[in-house]
């Protein structure tokens, strides 16, 4: 077994998970998706873009584009609940709630199709 292929997998299933958590409960309800969250994800997504940089392969080019989506829709997730009702410990706004939860749904989207492609390319590996 690889190790390396292991961390690899484990960091990717990571922030689908975690971005899967924070997207997950009422739509309009802030008390439903944690910040904490959203951060963790954002921090898992940054580490498997990490180690997806040394990767040369075309489904490792694919897999880091998926990664740099991720990462940037998070940020700006995080960015526009930091300043949209005047700082990170208020809870924002509806309207400002159902932006940042679409800005994470395109990033869990991102997140899906770098699982996929992870699937993809182990079952198609041979020994």
């Amino acid at each position: 077994m690889n190790l390396e292929k292991v961390i690899f997998g484990f960091f990717i299933v990571l922030a689908l998970s975690l971005n899967v958590g924070f997207v997950m409960g009422e739509l309009s309800e802030s008390g439903h998706h944690s910040l904490w969250m959203l951060f963790a994800a954002l921090l898992a997504s940054l580490f498997t873009t990490g180690l997806k940089i040394g990767d040369r392969t075309q489904i490792g080019a694919i897999t880091l584009s998926t990664s740099l989506v991720t990462n940037l829709l998070l940020m700006i997730a995080i960015t526009y609940w930091a300043i949209g009702e005047g700082g990170m410990d208020v809870s924002p706004s509806q309207d400002r709630m159902v932006t940042i939860i679409s800005l994470s749904g395109g990033a869990l989207v991102a997140n899906i199709v770098s699982v996929l492609m992870l699937v993809t390319d182990t079952l198609m590996s041979r020994r």
